[in-house]
């Protein structure tokens, strides 16, 4: 069968540096970091006393109280991002079909805030749960309540990969439009892990970054001294269409989806493959879903989270994938500024890779002080300073606990 063509019409995203798409841009081309001390809740008994909140962010400015207090944080990102992609993309939502238009979301936790506060609440207040307990907490009830803000009938789903959970629905919506299956998508993800159990939860596993005496540059992609990620919490809303009907209603088309790779490490519950094999499948995987030589490939937004495995790992990939073509692409961590926002990571990192196409600049990998002599520095990582580049086709890689992979590939529309 023919396959149809899929492209972006909407952006909307609200994460730690910014509530909008336009100064979300501002602030990742400018290389601002947007690591704090915590102000959700009160570090002292934590190890890591810092991450990437968001900022200025009032619930009731968006939903009225009464609604608010039914969603959990997570939610009410996917609220708030979703509101704006489907405003920039100026869809007629009383003249689309629903029947055709779907929701595939992404979250890599769900509802841990409400977790934690109903059982510490059940433990210390009162022997008894709320009812909107369940309904907060799972991990799929921001897509379902989507499709329920919108009226979107058609394909409904949430995917659960940990940190590749948003490149996954992403994928996956592209899927459902290329194979005919829906004509319009609300795609993304949205975390909201910076409380107490996330934080206590990732310290535990020394994955967090502790460098408490200085959280703007802690996030170290690459560099030698790295020492774990920064803990981030955010959404990314995507609105994707089908080519010629977007042509057809005269839409702002900011992208192609041009392909998508998946892929599993196979290896261990928490380490990538230190030899990048899951990493590498995935990228060849979707460079040839996208029908395009991998000498096409211009940047990589890589995963890039500044752990001591992981960013050892992942530049090996692209070095076995791409061949000498690896010291020709630019490349870079957004998450050295974002933080990492798990199951909301690839939305963020996919509207980056978008913006970047659109305005011709890599982001930089900021927080670079010392090469590590077990990573080949040869690469082009884009440290500290933005840099202007003609980009025709970006690629995001997102990876998971549990070895989950997705690469998503974004074309620049001729």
């Amino acid at each position: 069968m023919e396959l149809k063509r899929v492209v972006i019409t909407g952006l909307g995203t609200i994460n730690p540096l910014g509530n909008s798409v336009s100064q979300f841009w501002d602030n990742l081309s400018k290389g601002v970091s947007g690591a704090a001390n915590i102000t959700k809740f009160n570090p002292v008994n934590h190890t890591t006393k810092f991450a990437c909140e968001v900022k200025d962010f009032v619930a009731t400015d968006y939903l009225d109280r009464k609604e608010s207090r039914k969603h959990d944080l997570y939610t009410q990102y996917a609220f708030v991002s979703t509101m704006q992609a489907i405003e920039n993309s100026k869809l007629d939502l009383e003249s689309i079909d629903k029947d055709r238009a779907g929701v595939i979301w992404g979250a890599g936790i769900g509802g841990l805030q409400t977790f934690f506060e109903e059982v510490r609440g059940y433990k210390s207040e009162r022997p008894r749960f709320s009812p909107f307990f369940i309904p907060k907490m799972i991990a799929n009830i921001a897509g379902g309540l989507l499709s329920i803000r919108y009226g979107f009938r058609g394909p409904n789903f949430t995917t659960v990969t940990a940190c590749a959970s948003s490149s996954h629905a992403m994928i996956e919506a592209f899927n459902m439009i290329r194979l005919g299956k829906a004509d319009i998508m609300i795609t993304g993800g949205s975390e909201a892990a910076v409380n107490e159990a996330g934080v206590a939860g990732f310290n535990s596993m020394r994955a967090i970054s502790t460098r408490n005496d200085d959280p703007v540059t802690a996030s170290r992609p690459f560099d030698k001294d790295r020492d774990g990620f920064v803990m981030a919490e955010g959404s990314g809303a995507l609105i994707l269409e089908e080519y010629e009907s977007a042509v057809k209603r005269g839409a702002n088309i900011y992208a192609e989806i041009a392909g998508g790779g998946m892929s599993a490490d196979a290896f261990h519950m928490t380490a990538p493959d230190p030899e990048g094999n899951g990493a590498r499948l995935v990228m060849k995987s979707a460079v040839e879903d996208a029908e395009l030589r991998l000498e096409d490939v211009d940047y990589i937004n890589v995963h890039g989270t500044a752990t001591p495995l992981g960013d050892i790992a992942e530049p090996k990939a692209i070095i076995k994938t791409f061949g000498e073509h690896a010291y020709k692409l630019s490349i870079s961590s957004t998450k050295s500024m974002t933080g990492h926002l798990l199951g909301a990571a690839g939305a963020v990192e996919g509207i980056a890779c978008i913006l970047a196409l659109q305005n011709g600049i890599i982001p930089p990998t900021i927080n670079h002080f010392t090469d590590d002599p077990e990573i080949d520095n040869n690469l082009d990582y884009t440290f500290n300073i933005a840099k202007k580049r003609d980009i025709k086709v970006a690629i995001s890689n997102t990876f998971g606990f549990g070895g989950h992979n997705a690469t998503v590939v974004f074309k620049k529309i001729e």
